[in-house]
């Protein structure tokens, strides 16, 4: 084939998810193996979703509502926004997509921390643009160091809060300092996939700043603290200009049906969502107290995983604690050698971690 393709798609490094449980076991030849690396829900799904799934199984031969209505109400009762304000997504990633396709041309500039979520970078130079990478500073994202790399070229600023990998947070008063120094014309997407873990009350939270005169789009997502990430749901809170631009370009029937009556079960779960929360920073206790007396390095987090400094290097410890049944994630290719990220489990879950780490770095 004699194919044109454009020199900014063949720049793109294709994203390298975790490999899924059962393929984990038939590579390496072992069973019985838990997975504490893709910062997933280890109790499961809301009941109440499970049960909406089941009920509208039988439905499965009508398309979707293509616009969302009863997940879009949902979602604006629990956060007290229009629901204009609110897009869909097929997880929080196809917004990422959206708003990269509605806002930049080839040759503009996105700022990006690194390291953090690689979809951002991905769906950057998708569009053509040019990703604009600024380093973290002491594990967290230097919005001073944002600041000094924006150039007539800047068109929008993705912001992890709180940043995965390393799981720091952004503070309200840093942020509304960064607020003020941004040009009016680029759009500032603060990604909350893990808010619901943060503990820390001088978190920002975007959806505060959703009538700010700055543009600022906040994506969350129900994969993470609602467990659903099988089924891929997601949502954008947004100034209504900026959803009329993402509703021109989304595909109508992008929340599939199973998805949308999950969700909706979800919020009205509030009970699970407490005892995940419950379960995270109960687990998160645990691991820290159980890292320190093996004189471990740790860095604390803000979210459902952290990271930990096994001081050699992190791709053989990943393989050695696979040979031990435990799957966590080398942060090699983020830029940390000897760094693992591991989230929190069920309780039994973590103490096979603890032990399997301390045979494993002994």
């Amino acid at each position: 084939m004699r194919l044109s393709i454009p020199d900014y798609i063949l720049s793109i490094k294709p994203y390298s998810p975790g490999k899924p449980l059962e393929e984990v076991e038939r590579e390496y030849g072992i069973s019985d193996s838990i997975k504490l690396a893709s910062n997933e829900n280890p109790i499961g799904p809301s009941p109440l979703a499970v049960e909406a799934i089941k009920k509208a199984v039988g439905k499965l031969n009508r398309y979707p509502d293509a616009s969302g209505h009863e997940l879009i109400e949902k979602i604006s009762e629990s956060l007290q926004t229009a629901p204009e304000n609110i897009v869909l997504g097929n997880g929080s990633d196809e917004l990422i997509g959206m708003l990269t396709r509605a806002f930049l041309q080839p040759g503009d500039e996105v700022i990006l921390p690194r390291p953090s979520f690689l979809m951002y970078e991905i769906m950057v130079r998708s569009a053509g643009a040019v990703p604009v990478f600024v380093s973290l500073k002491s594990l967290s994202i230097d919005l001073n160091a944002v600041l000094d790399r924006i150039t007539l070229k800047t068109r929008m600023i993705f912001v992890n809060n709180p940043n995965n990998p390393t799981g720091t947070i952004v503070t309200e008063s840093e942020f509304e300092n960064f607020l003020k120094a941004v040009p009016p014309e680029i759009v500032i997407v603060v990604d909350e996939a893990y808010i619901e873990f943060v503990r820390d009350h001088n978190c920002a939270i975007g959806i505060d700043y959703l009538n700010h005169d700055k543009a600022v789009v906040t994506l969350r997502t129900f994969s993470k603290a609602y467990g659903l990430a099988g089924i891929r749901i997601g949502y954008g809170v947004m100034p209504a200009e900026i959803s009329d631009l993402l509703n021109r370009i989304r595909q109508p029937f992008n929340a599939n049906l199973l998805a949308q009556v999950a969700a909706v079960a979800a919020l009205n779960d509030k009970d699970f969502l407490n005892k995940t929360i419950r379960m995270v920073h109960e687990g998160l206790d645990f691991l820290y107290n159980s890292i320190e007396r093996l004189g471990i390095k740790y860095f604390p987090t803000q979210t459902n995983f952290f990271l930990i400094d096994v001081k050699k290097d992190a791709d053989e410890v990943f393989t050695s604690m696979l040979k031990q049944g435990v799957i966590v994630r080398s942060m090699t290719s983020y830029g940390y050698p000897e760094y693992i990220r591991v989230n929190v489990g069920l309780y039994e879950e973590n103490v096979r971690f603890v032990k399997a780490l301390e045979k494993v770095l002994s």
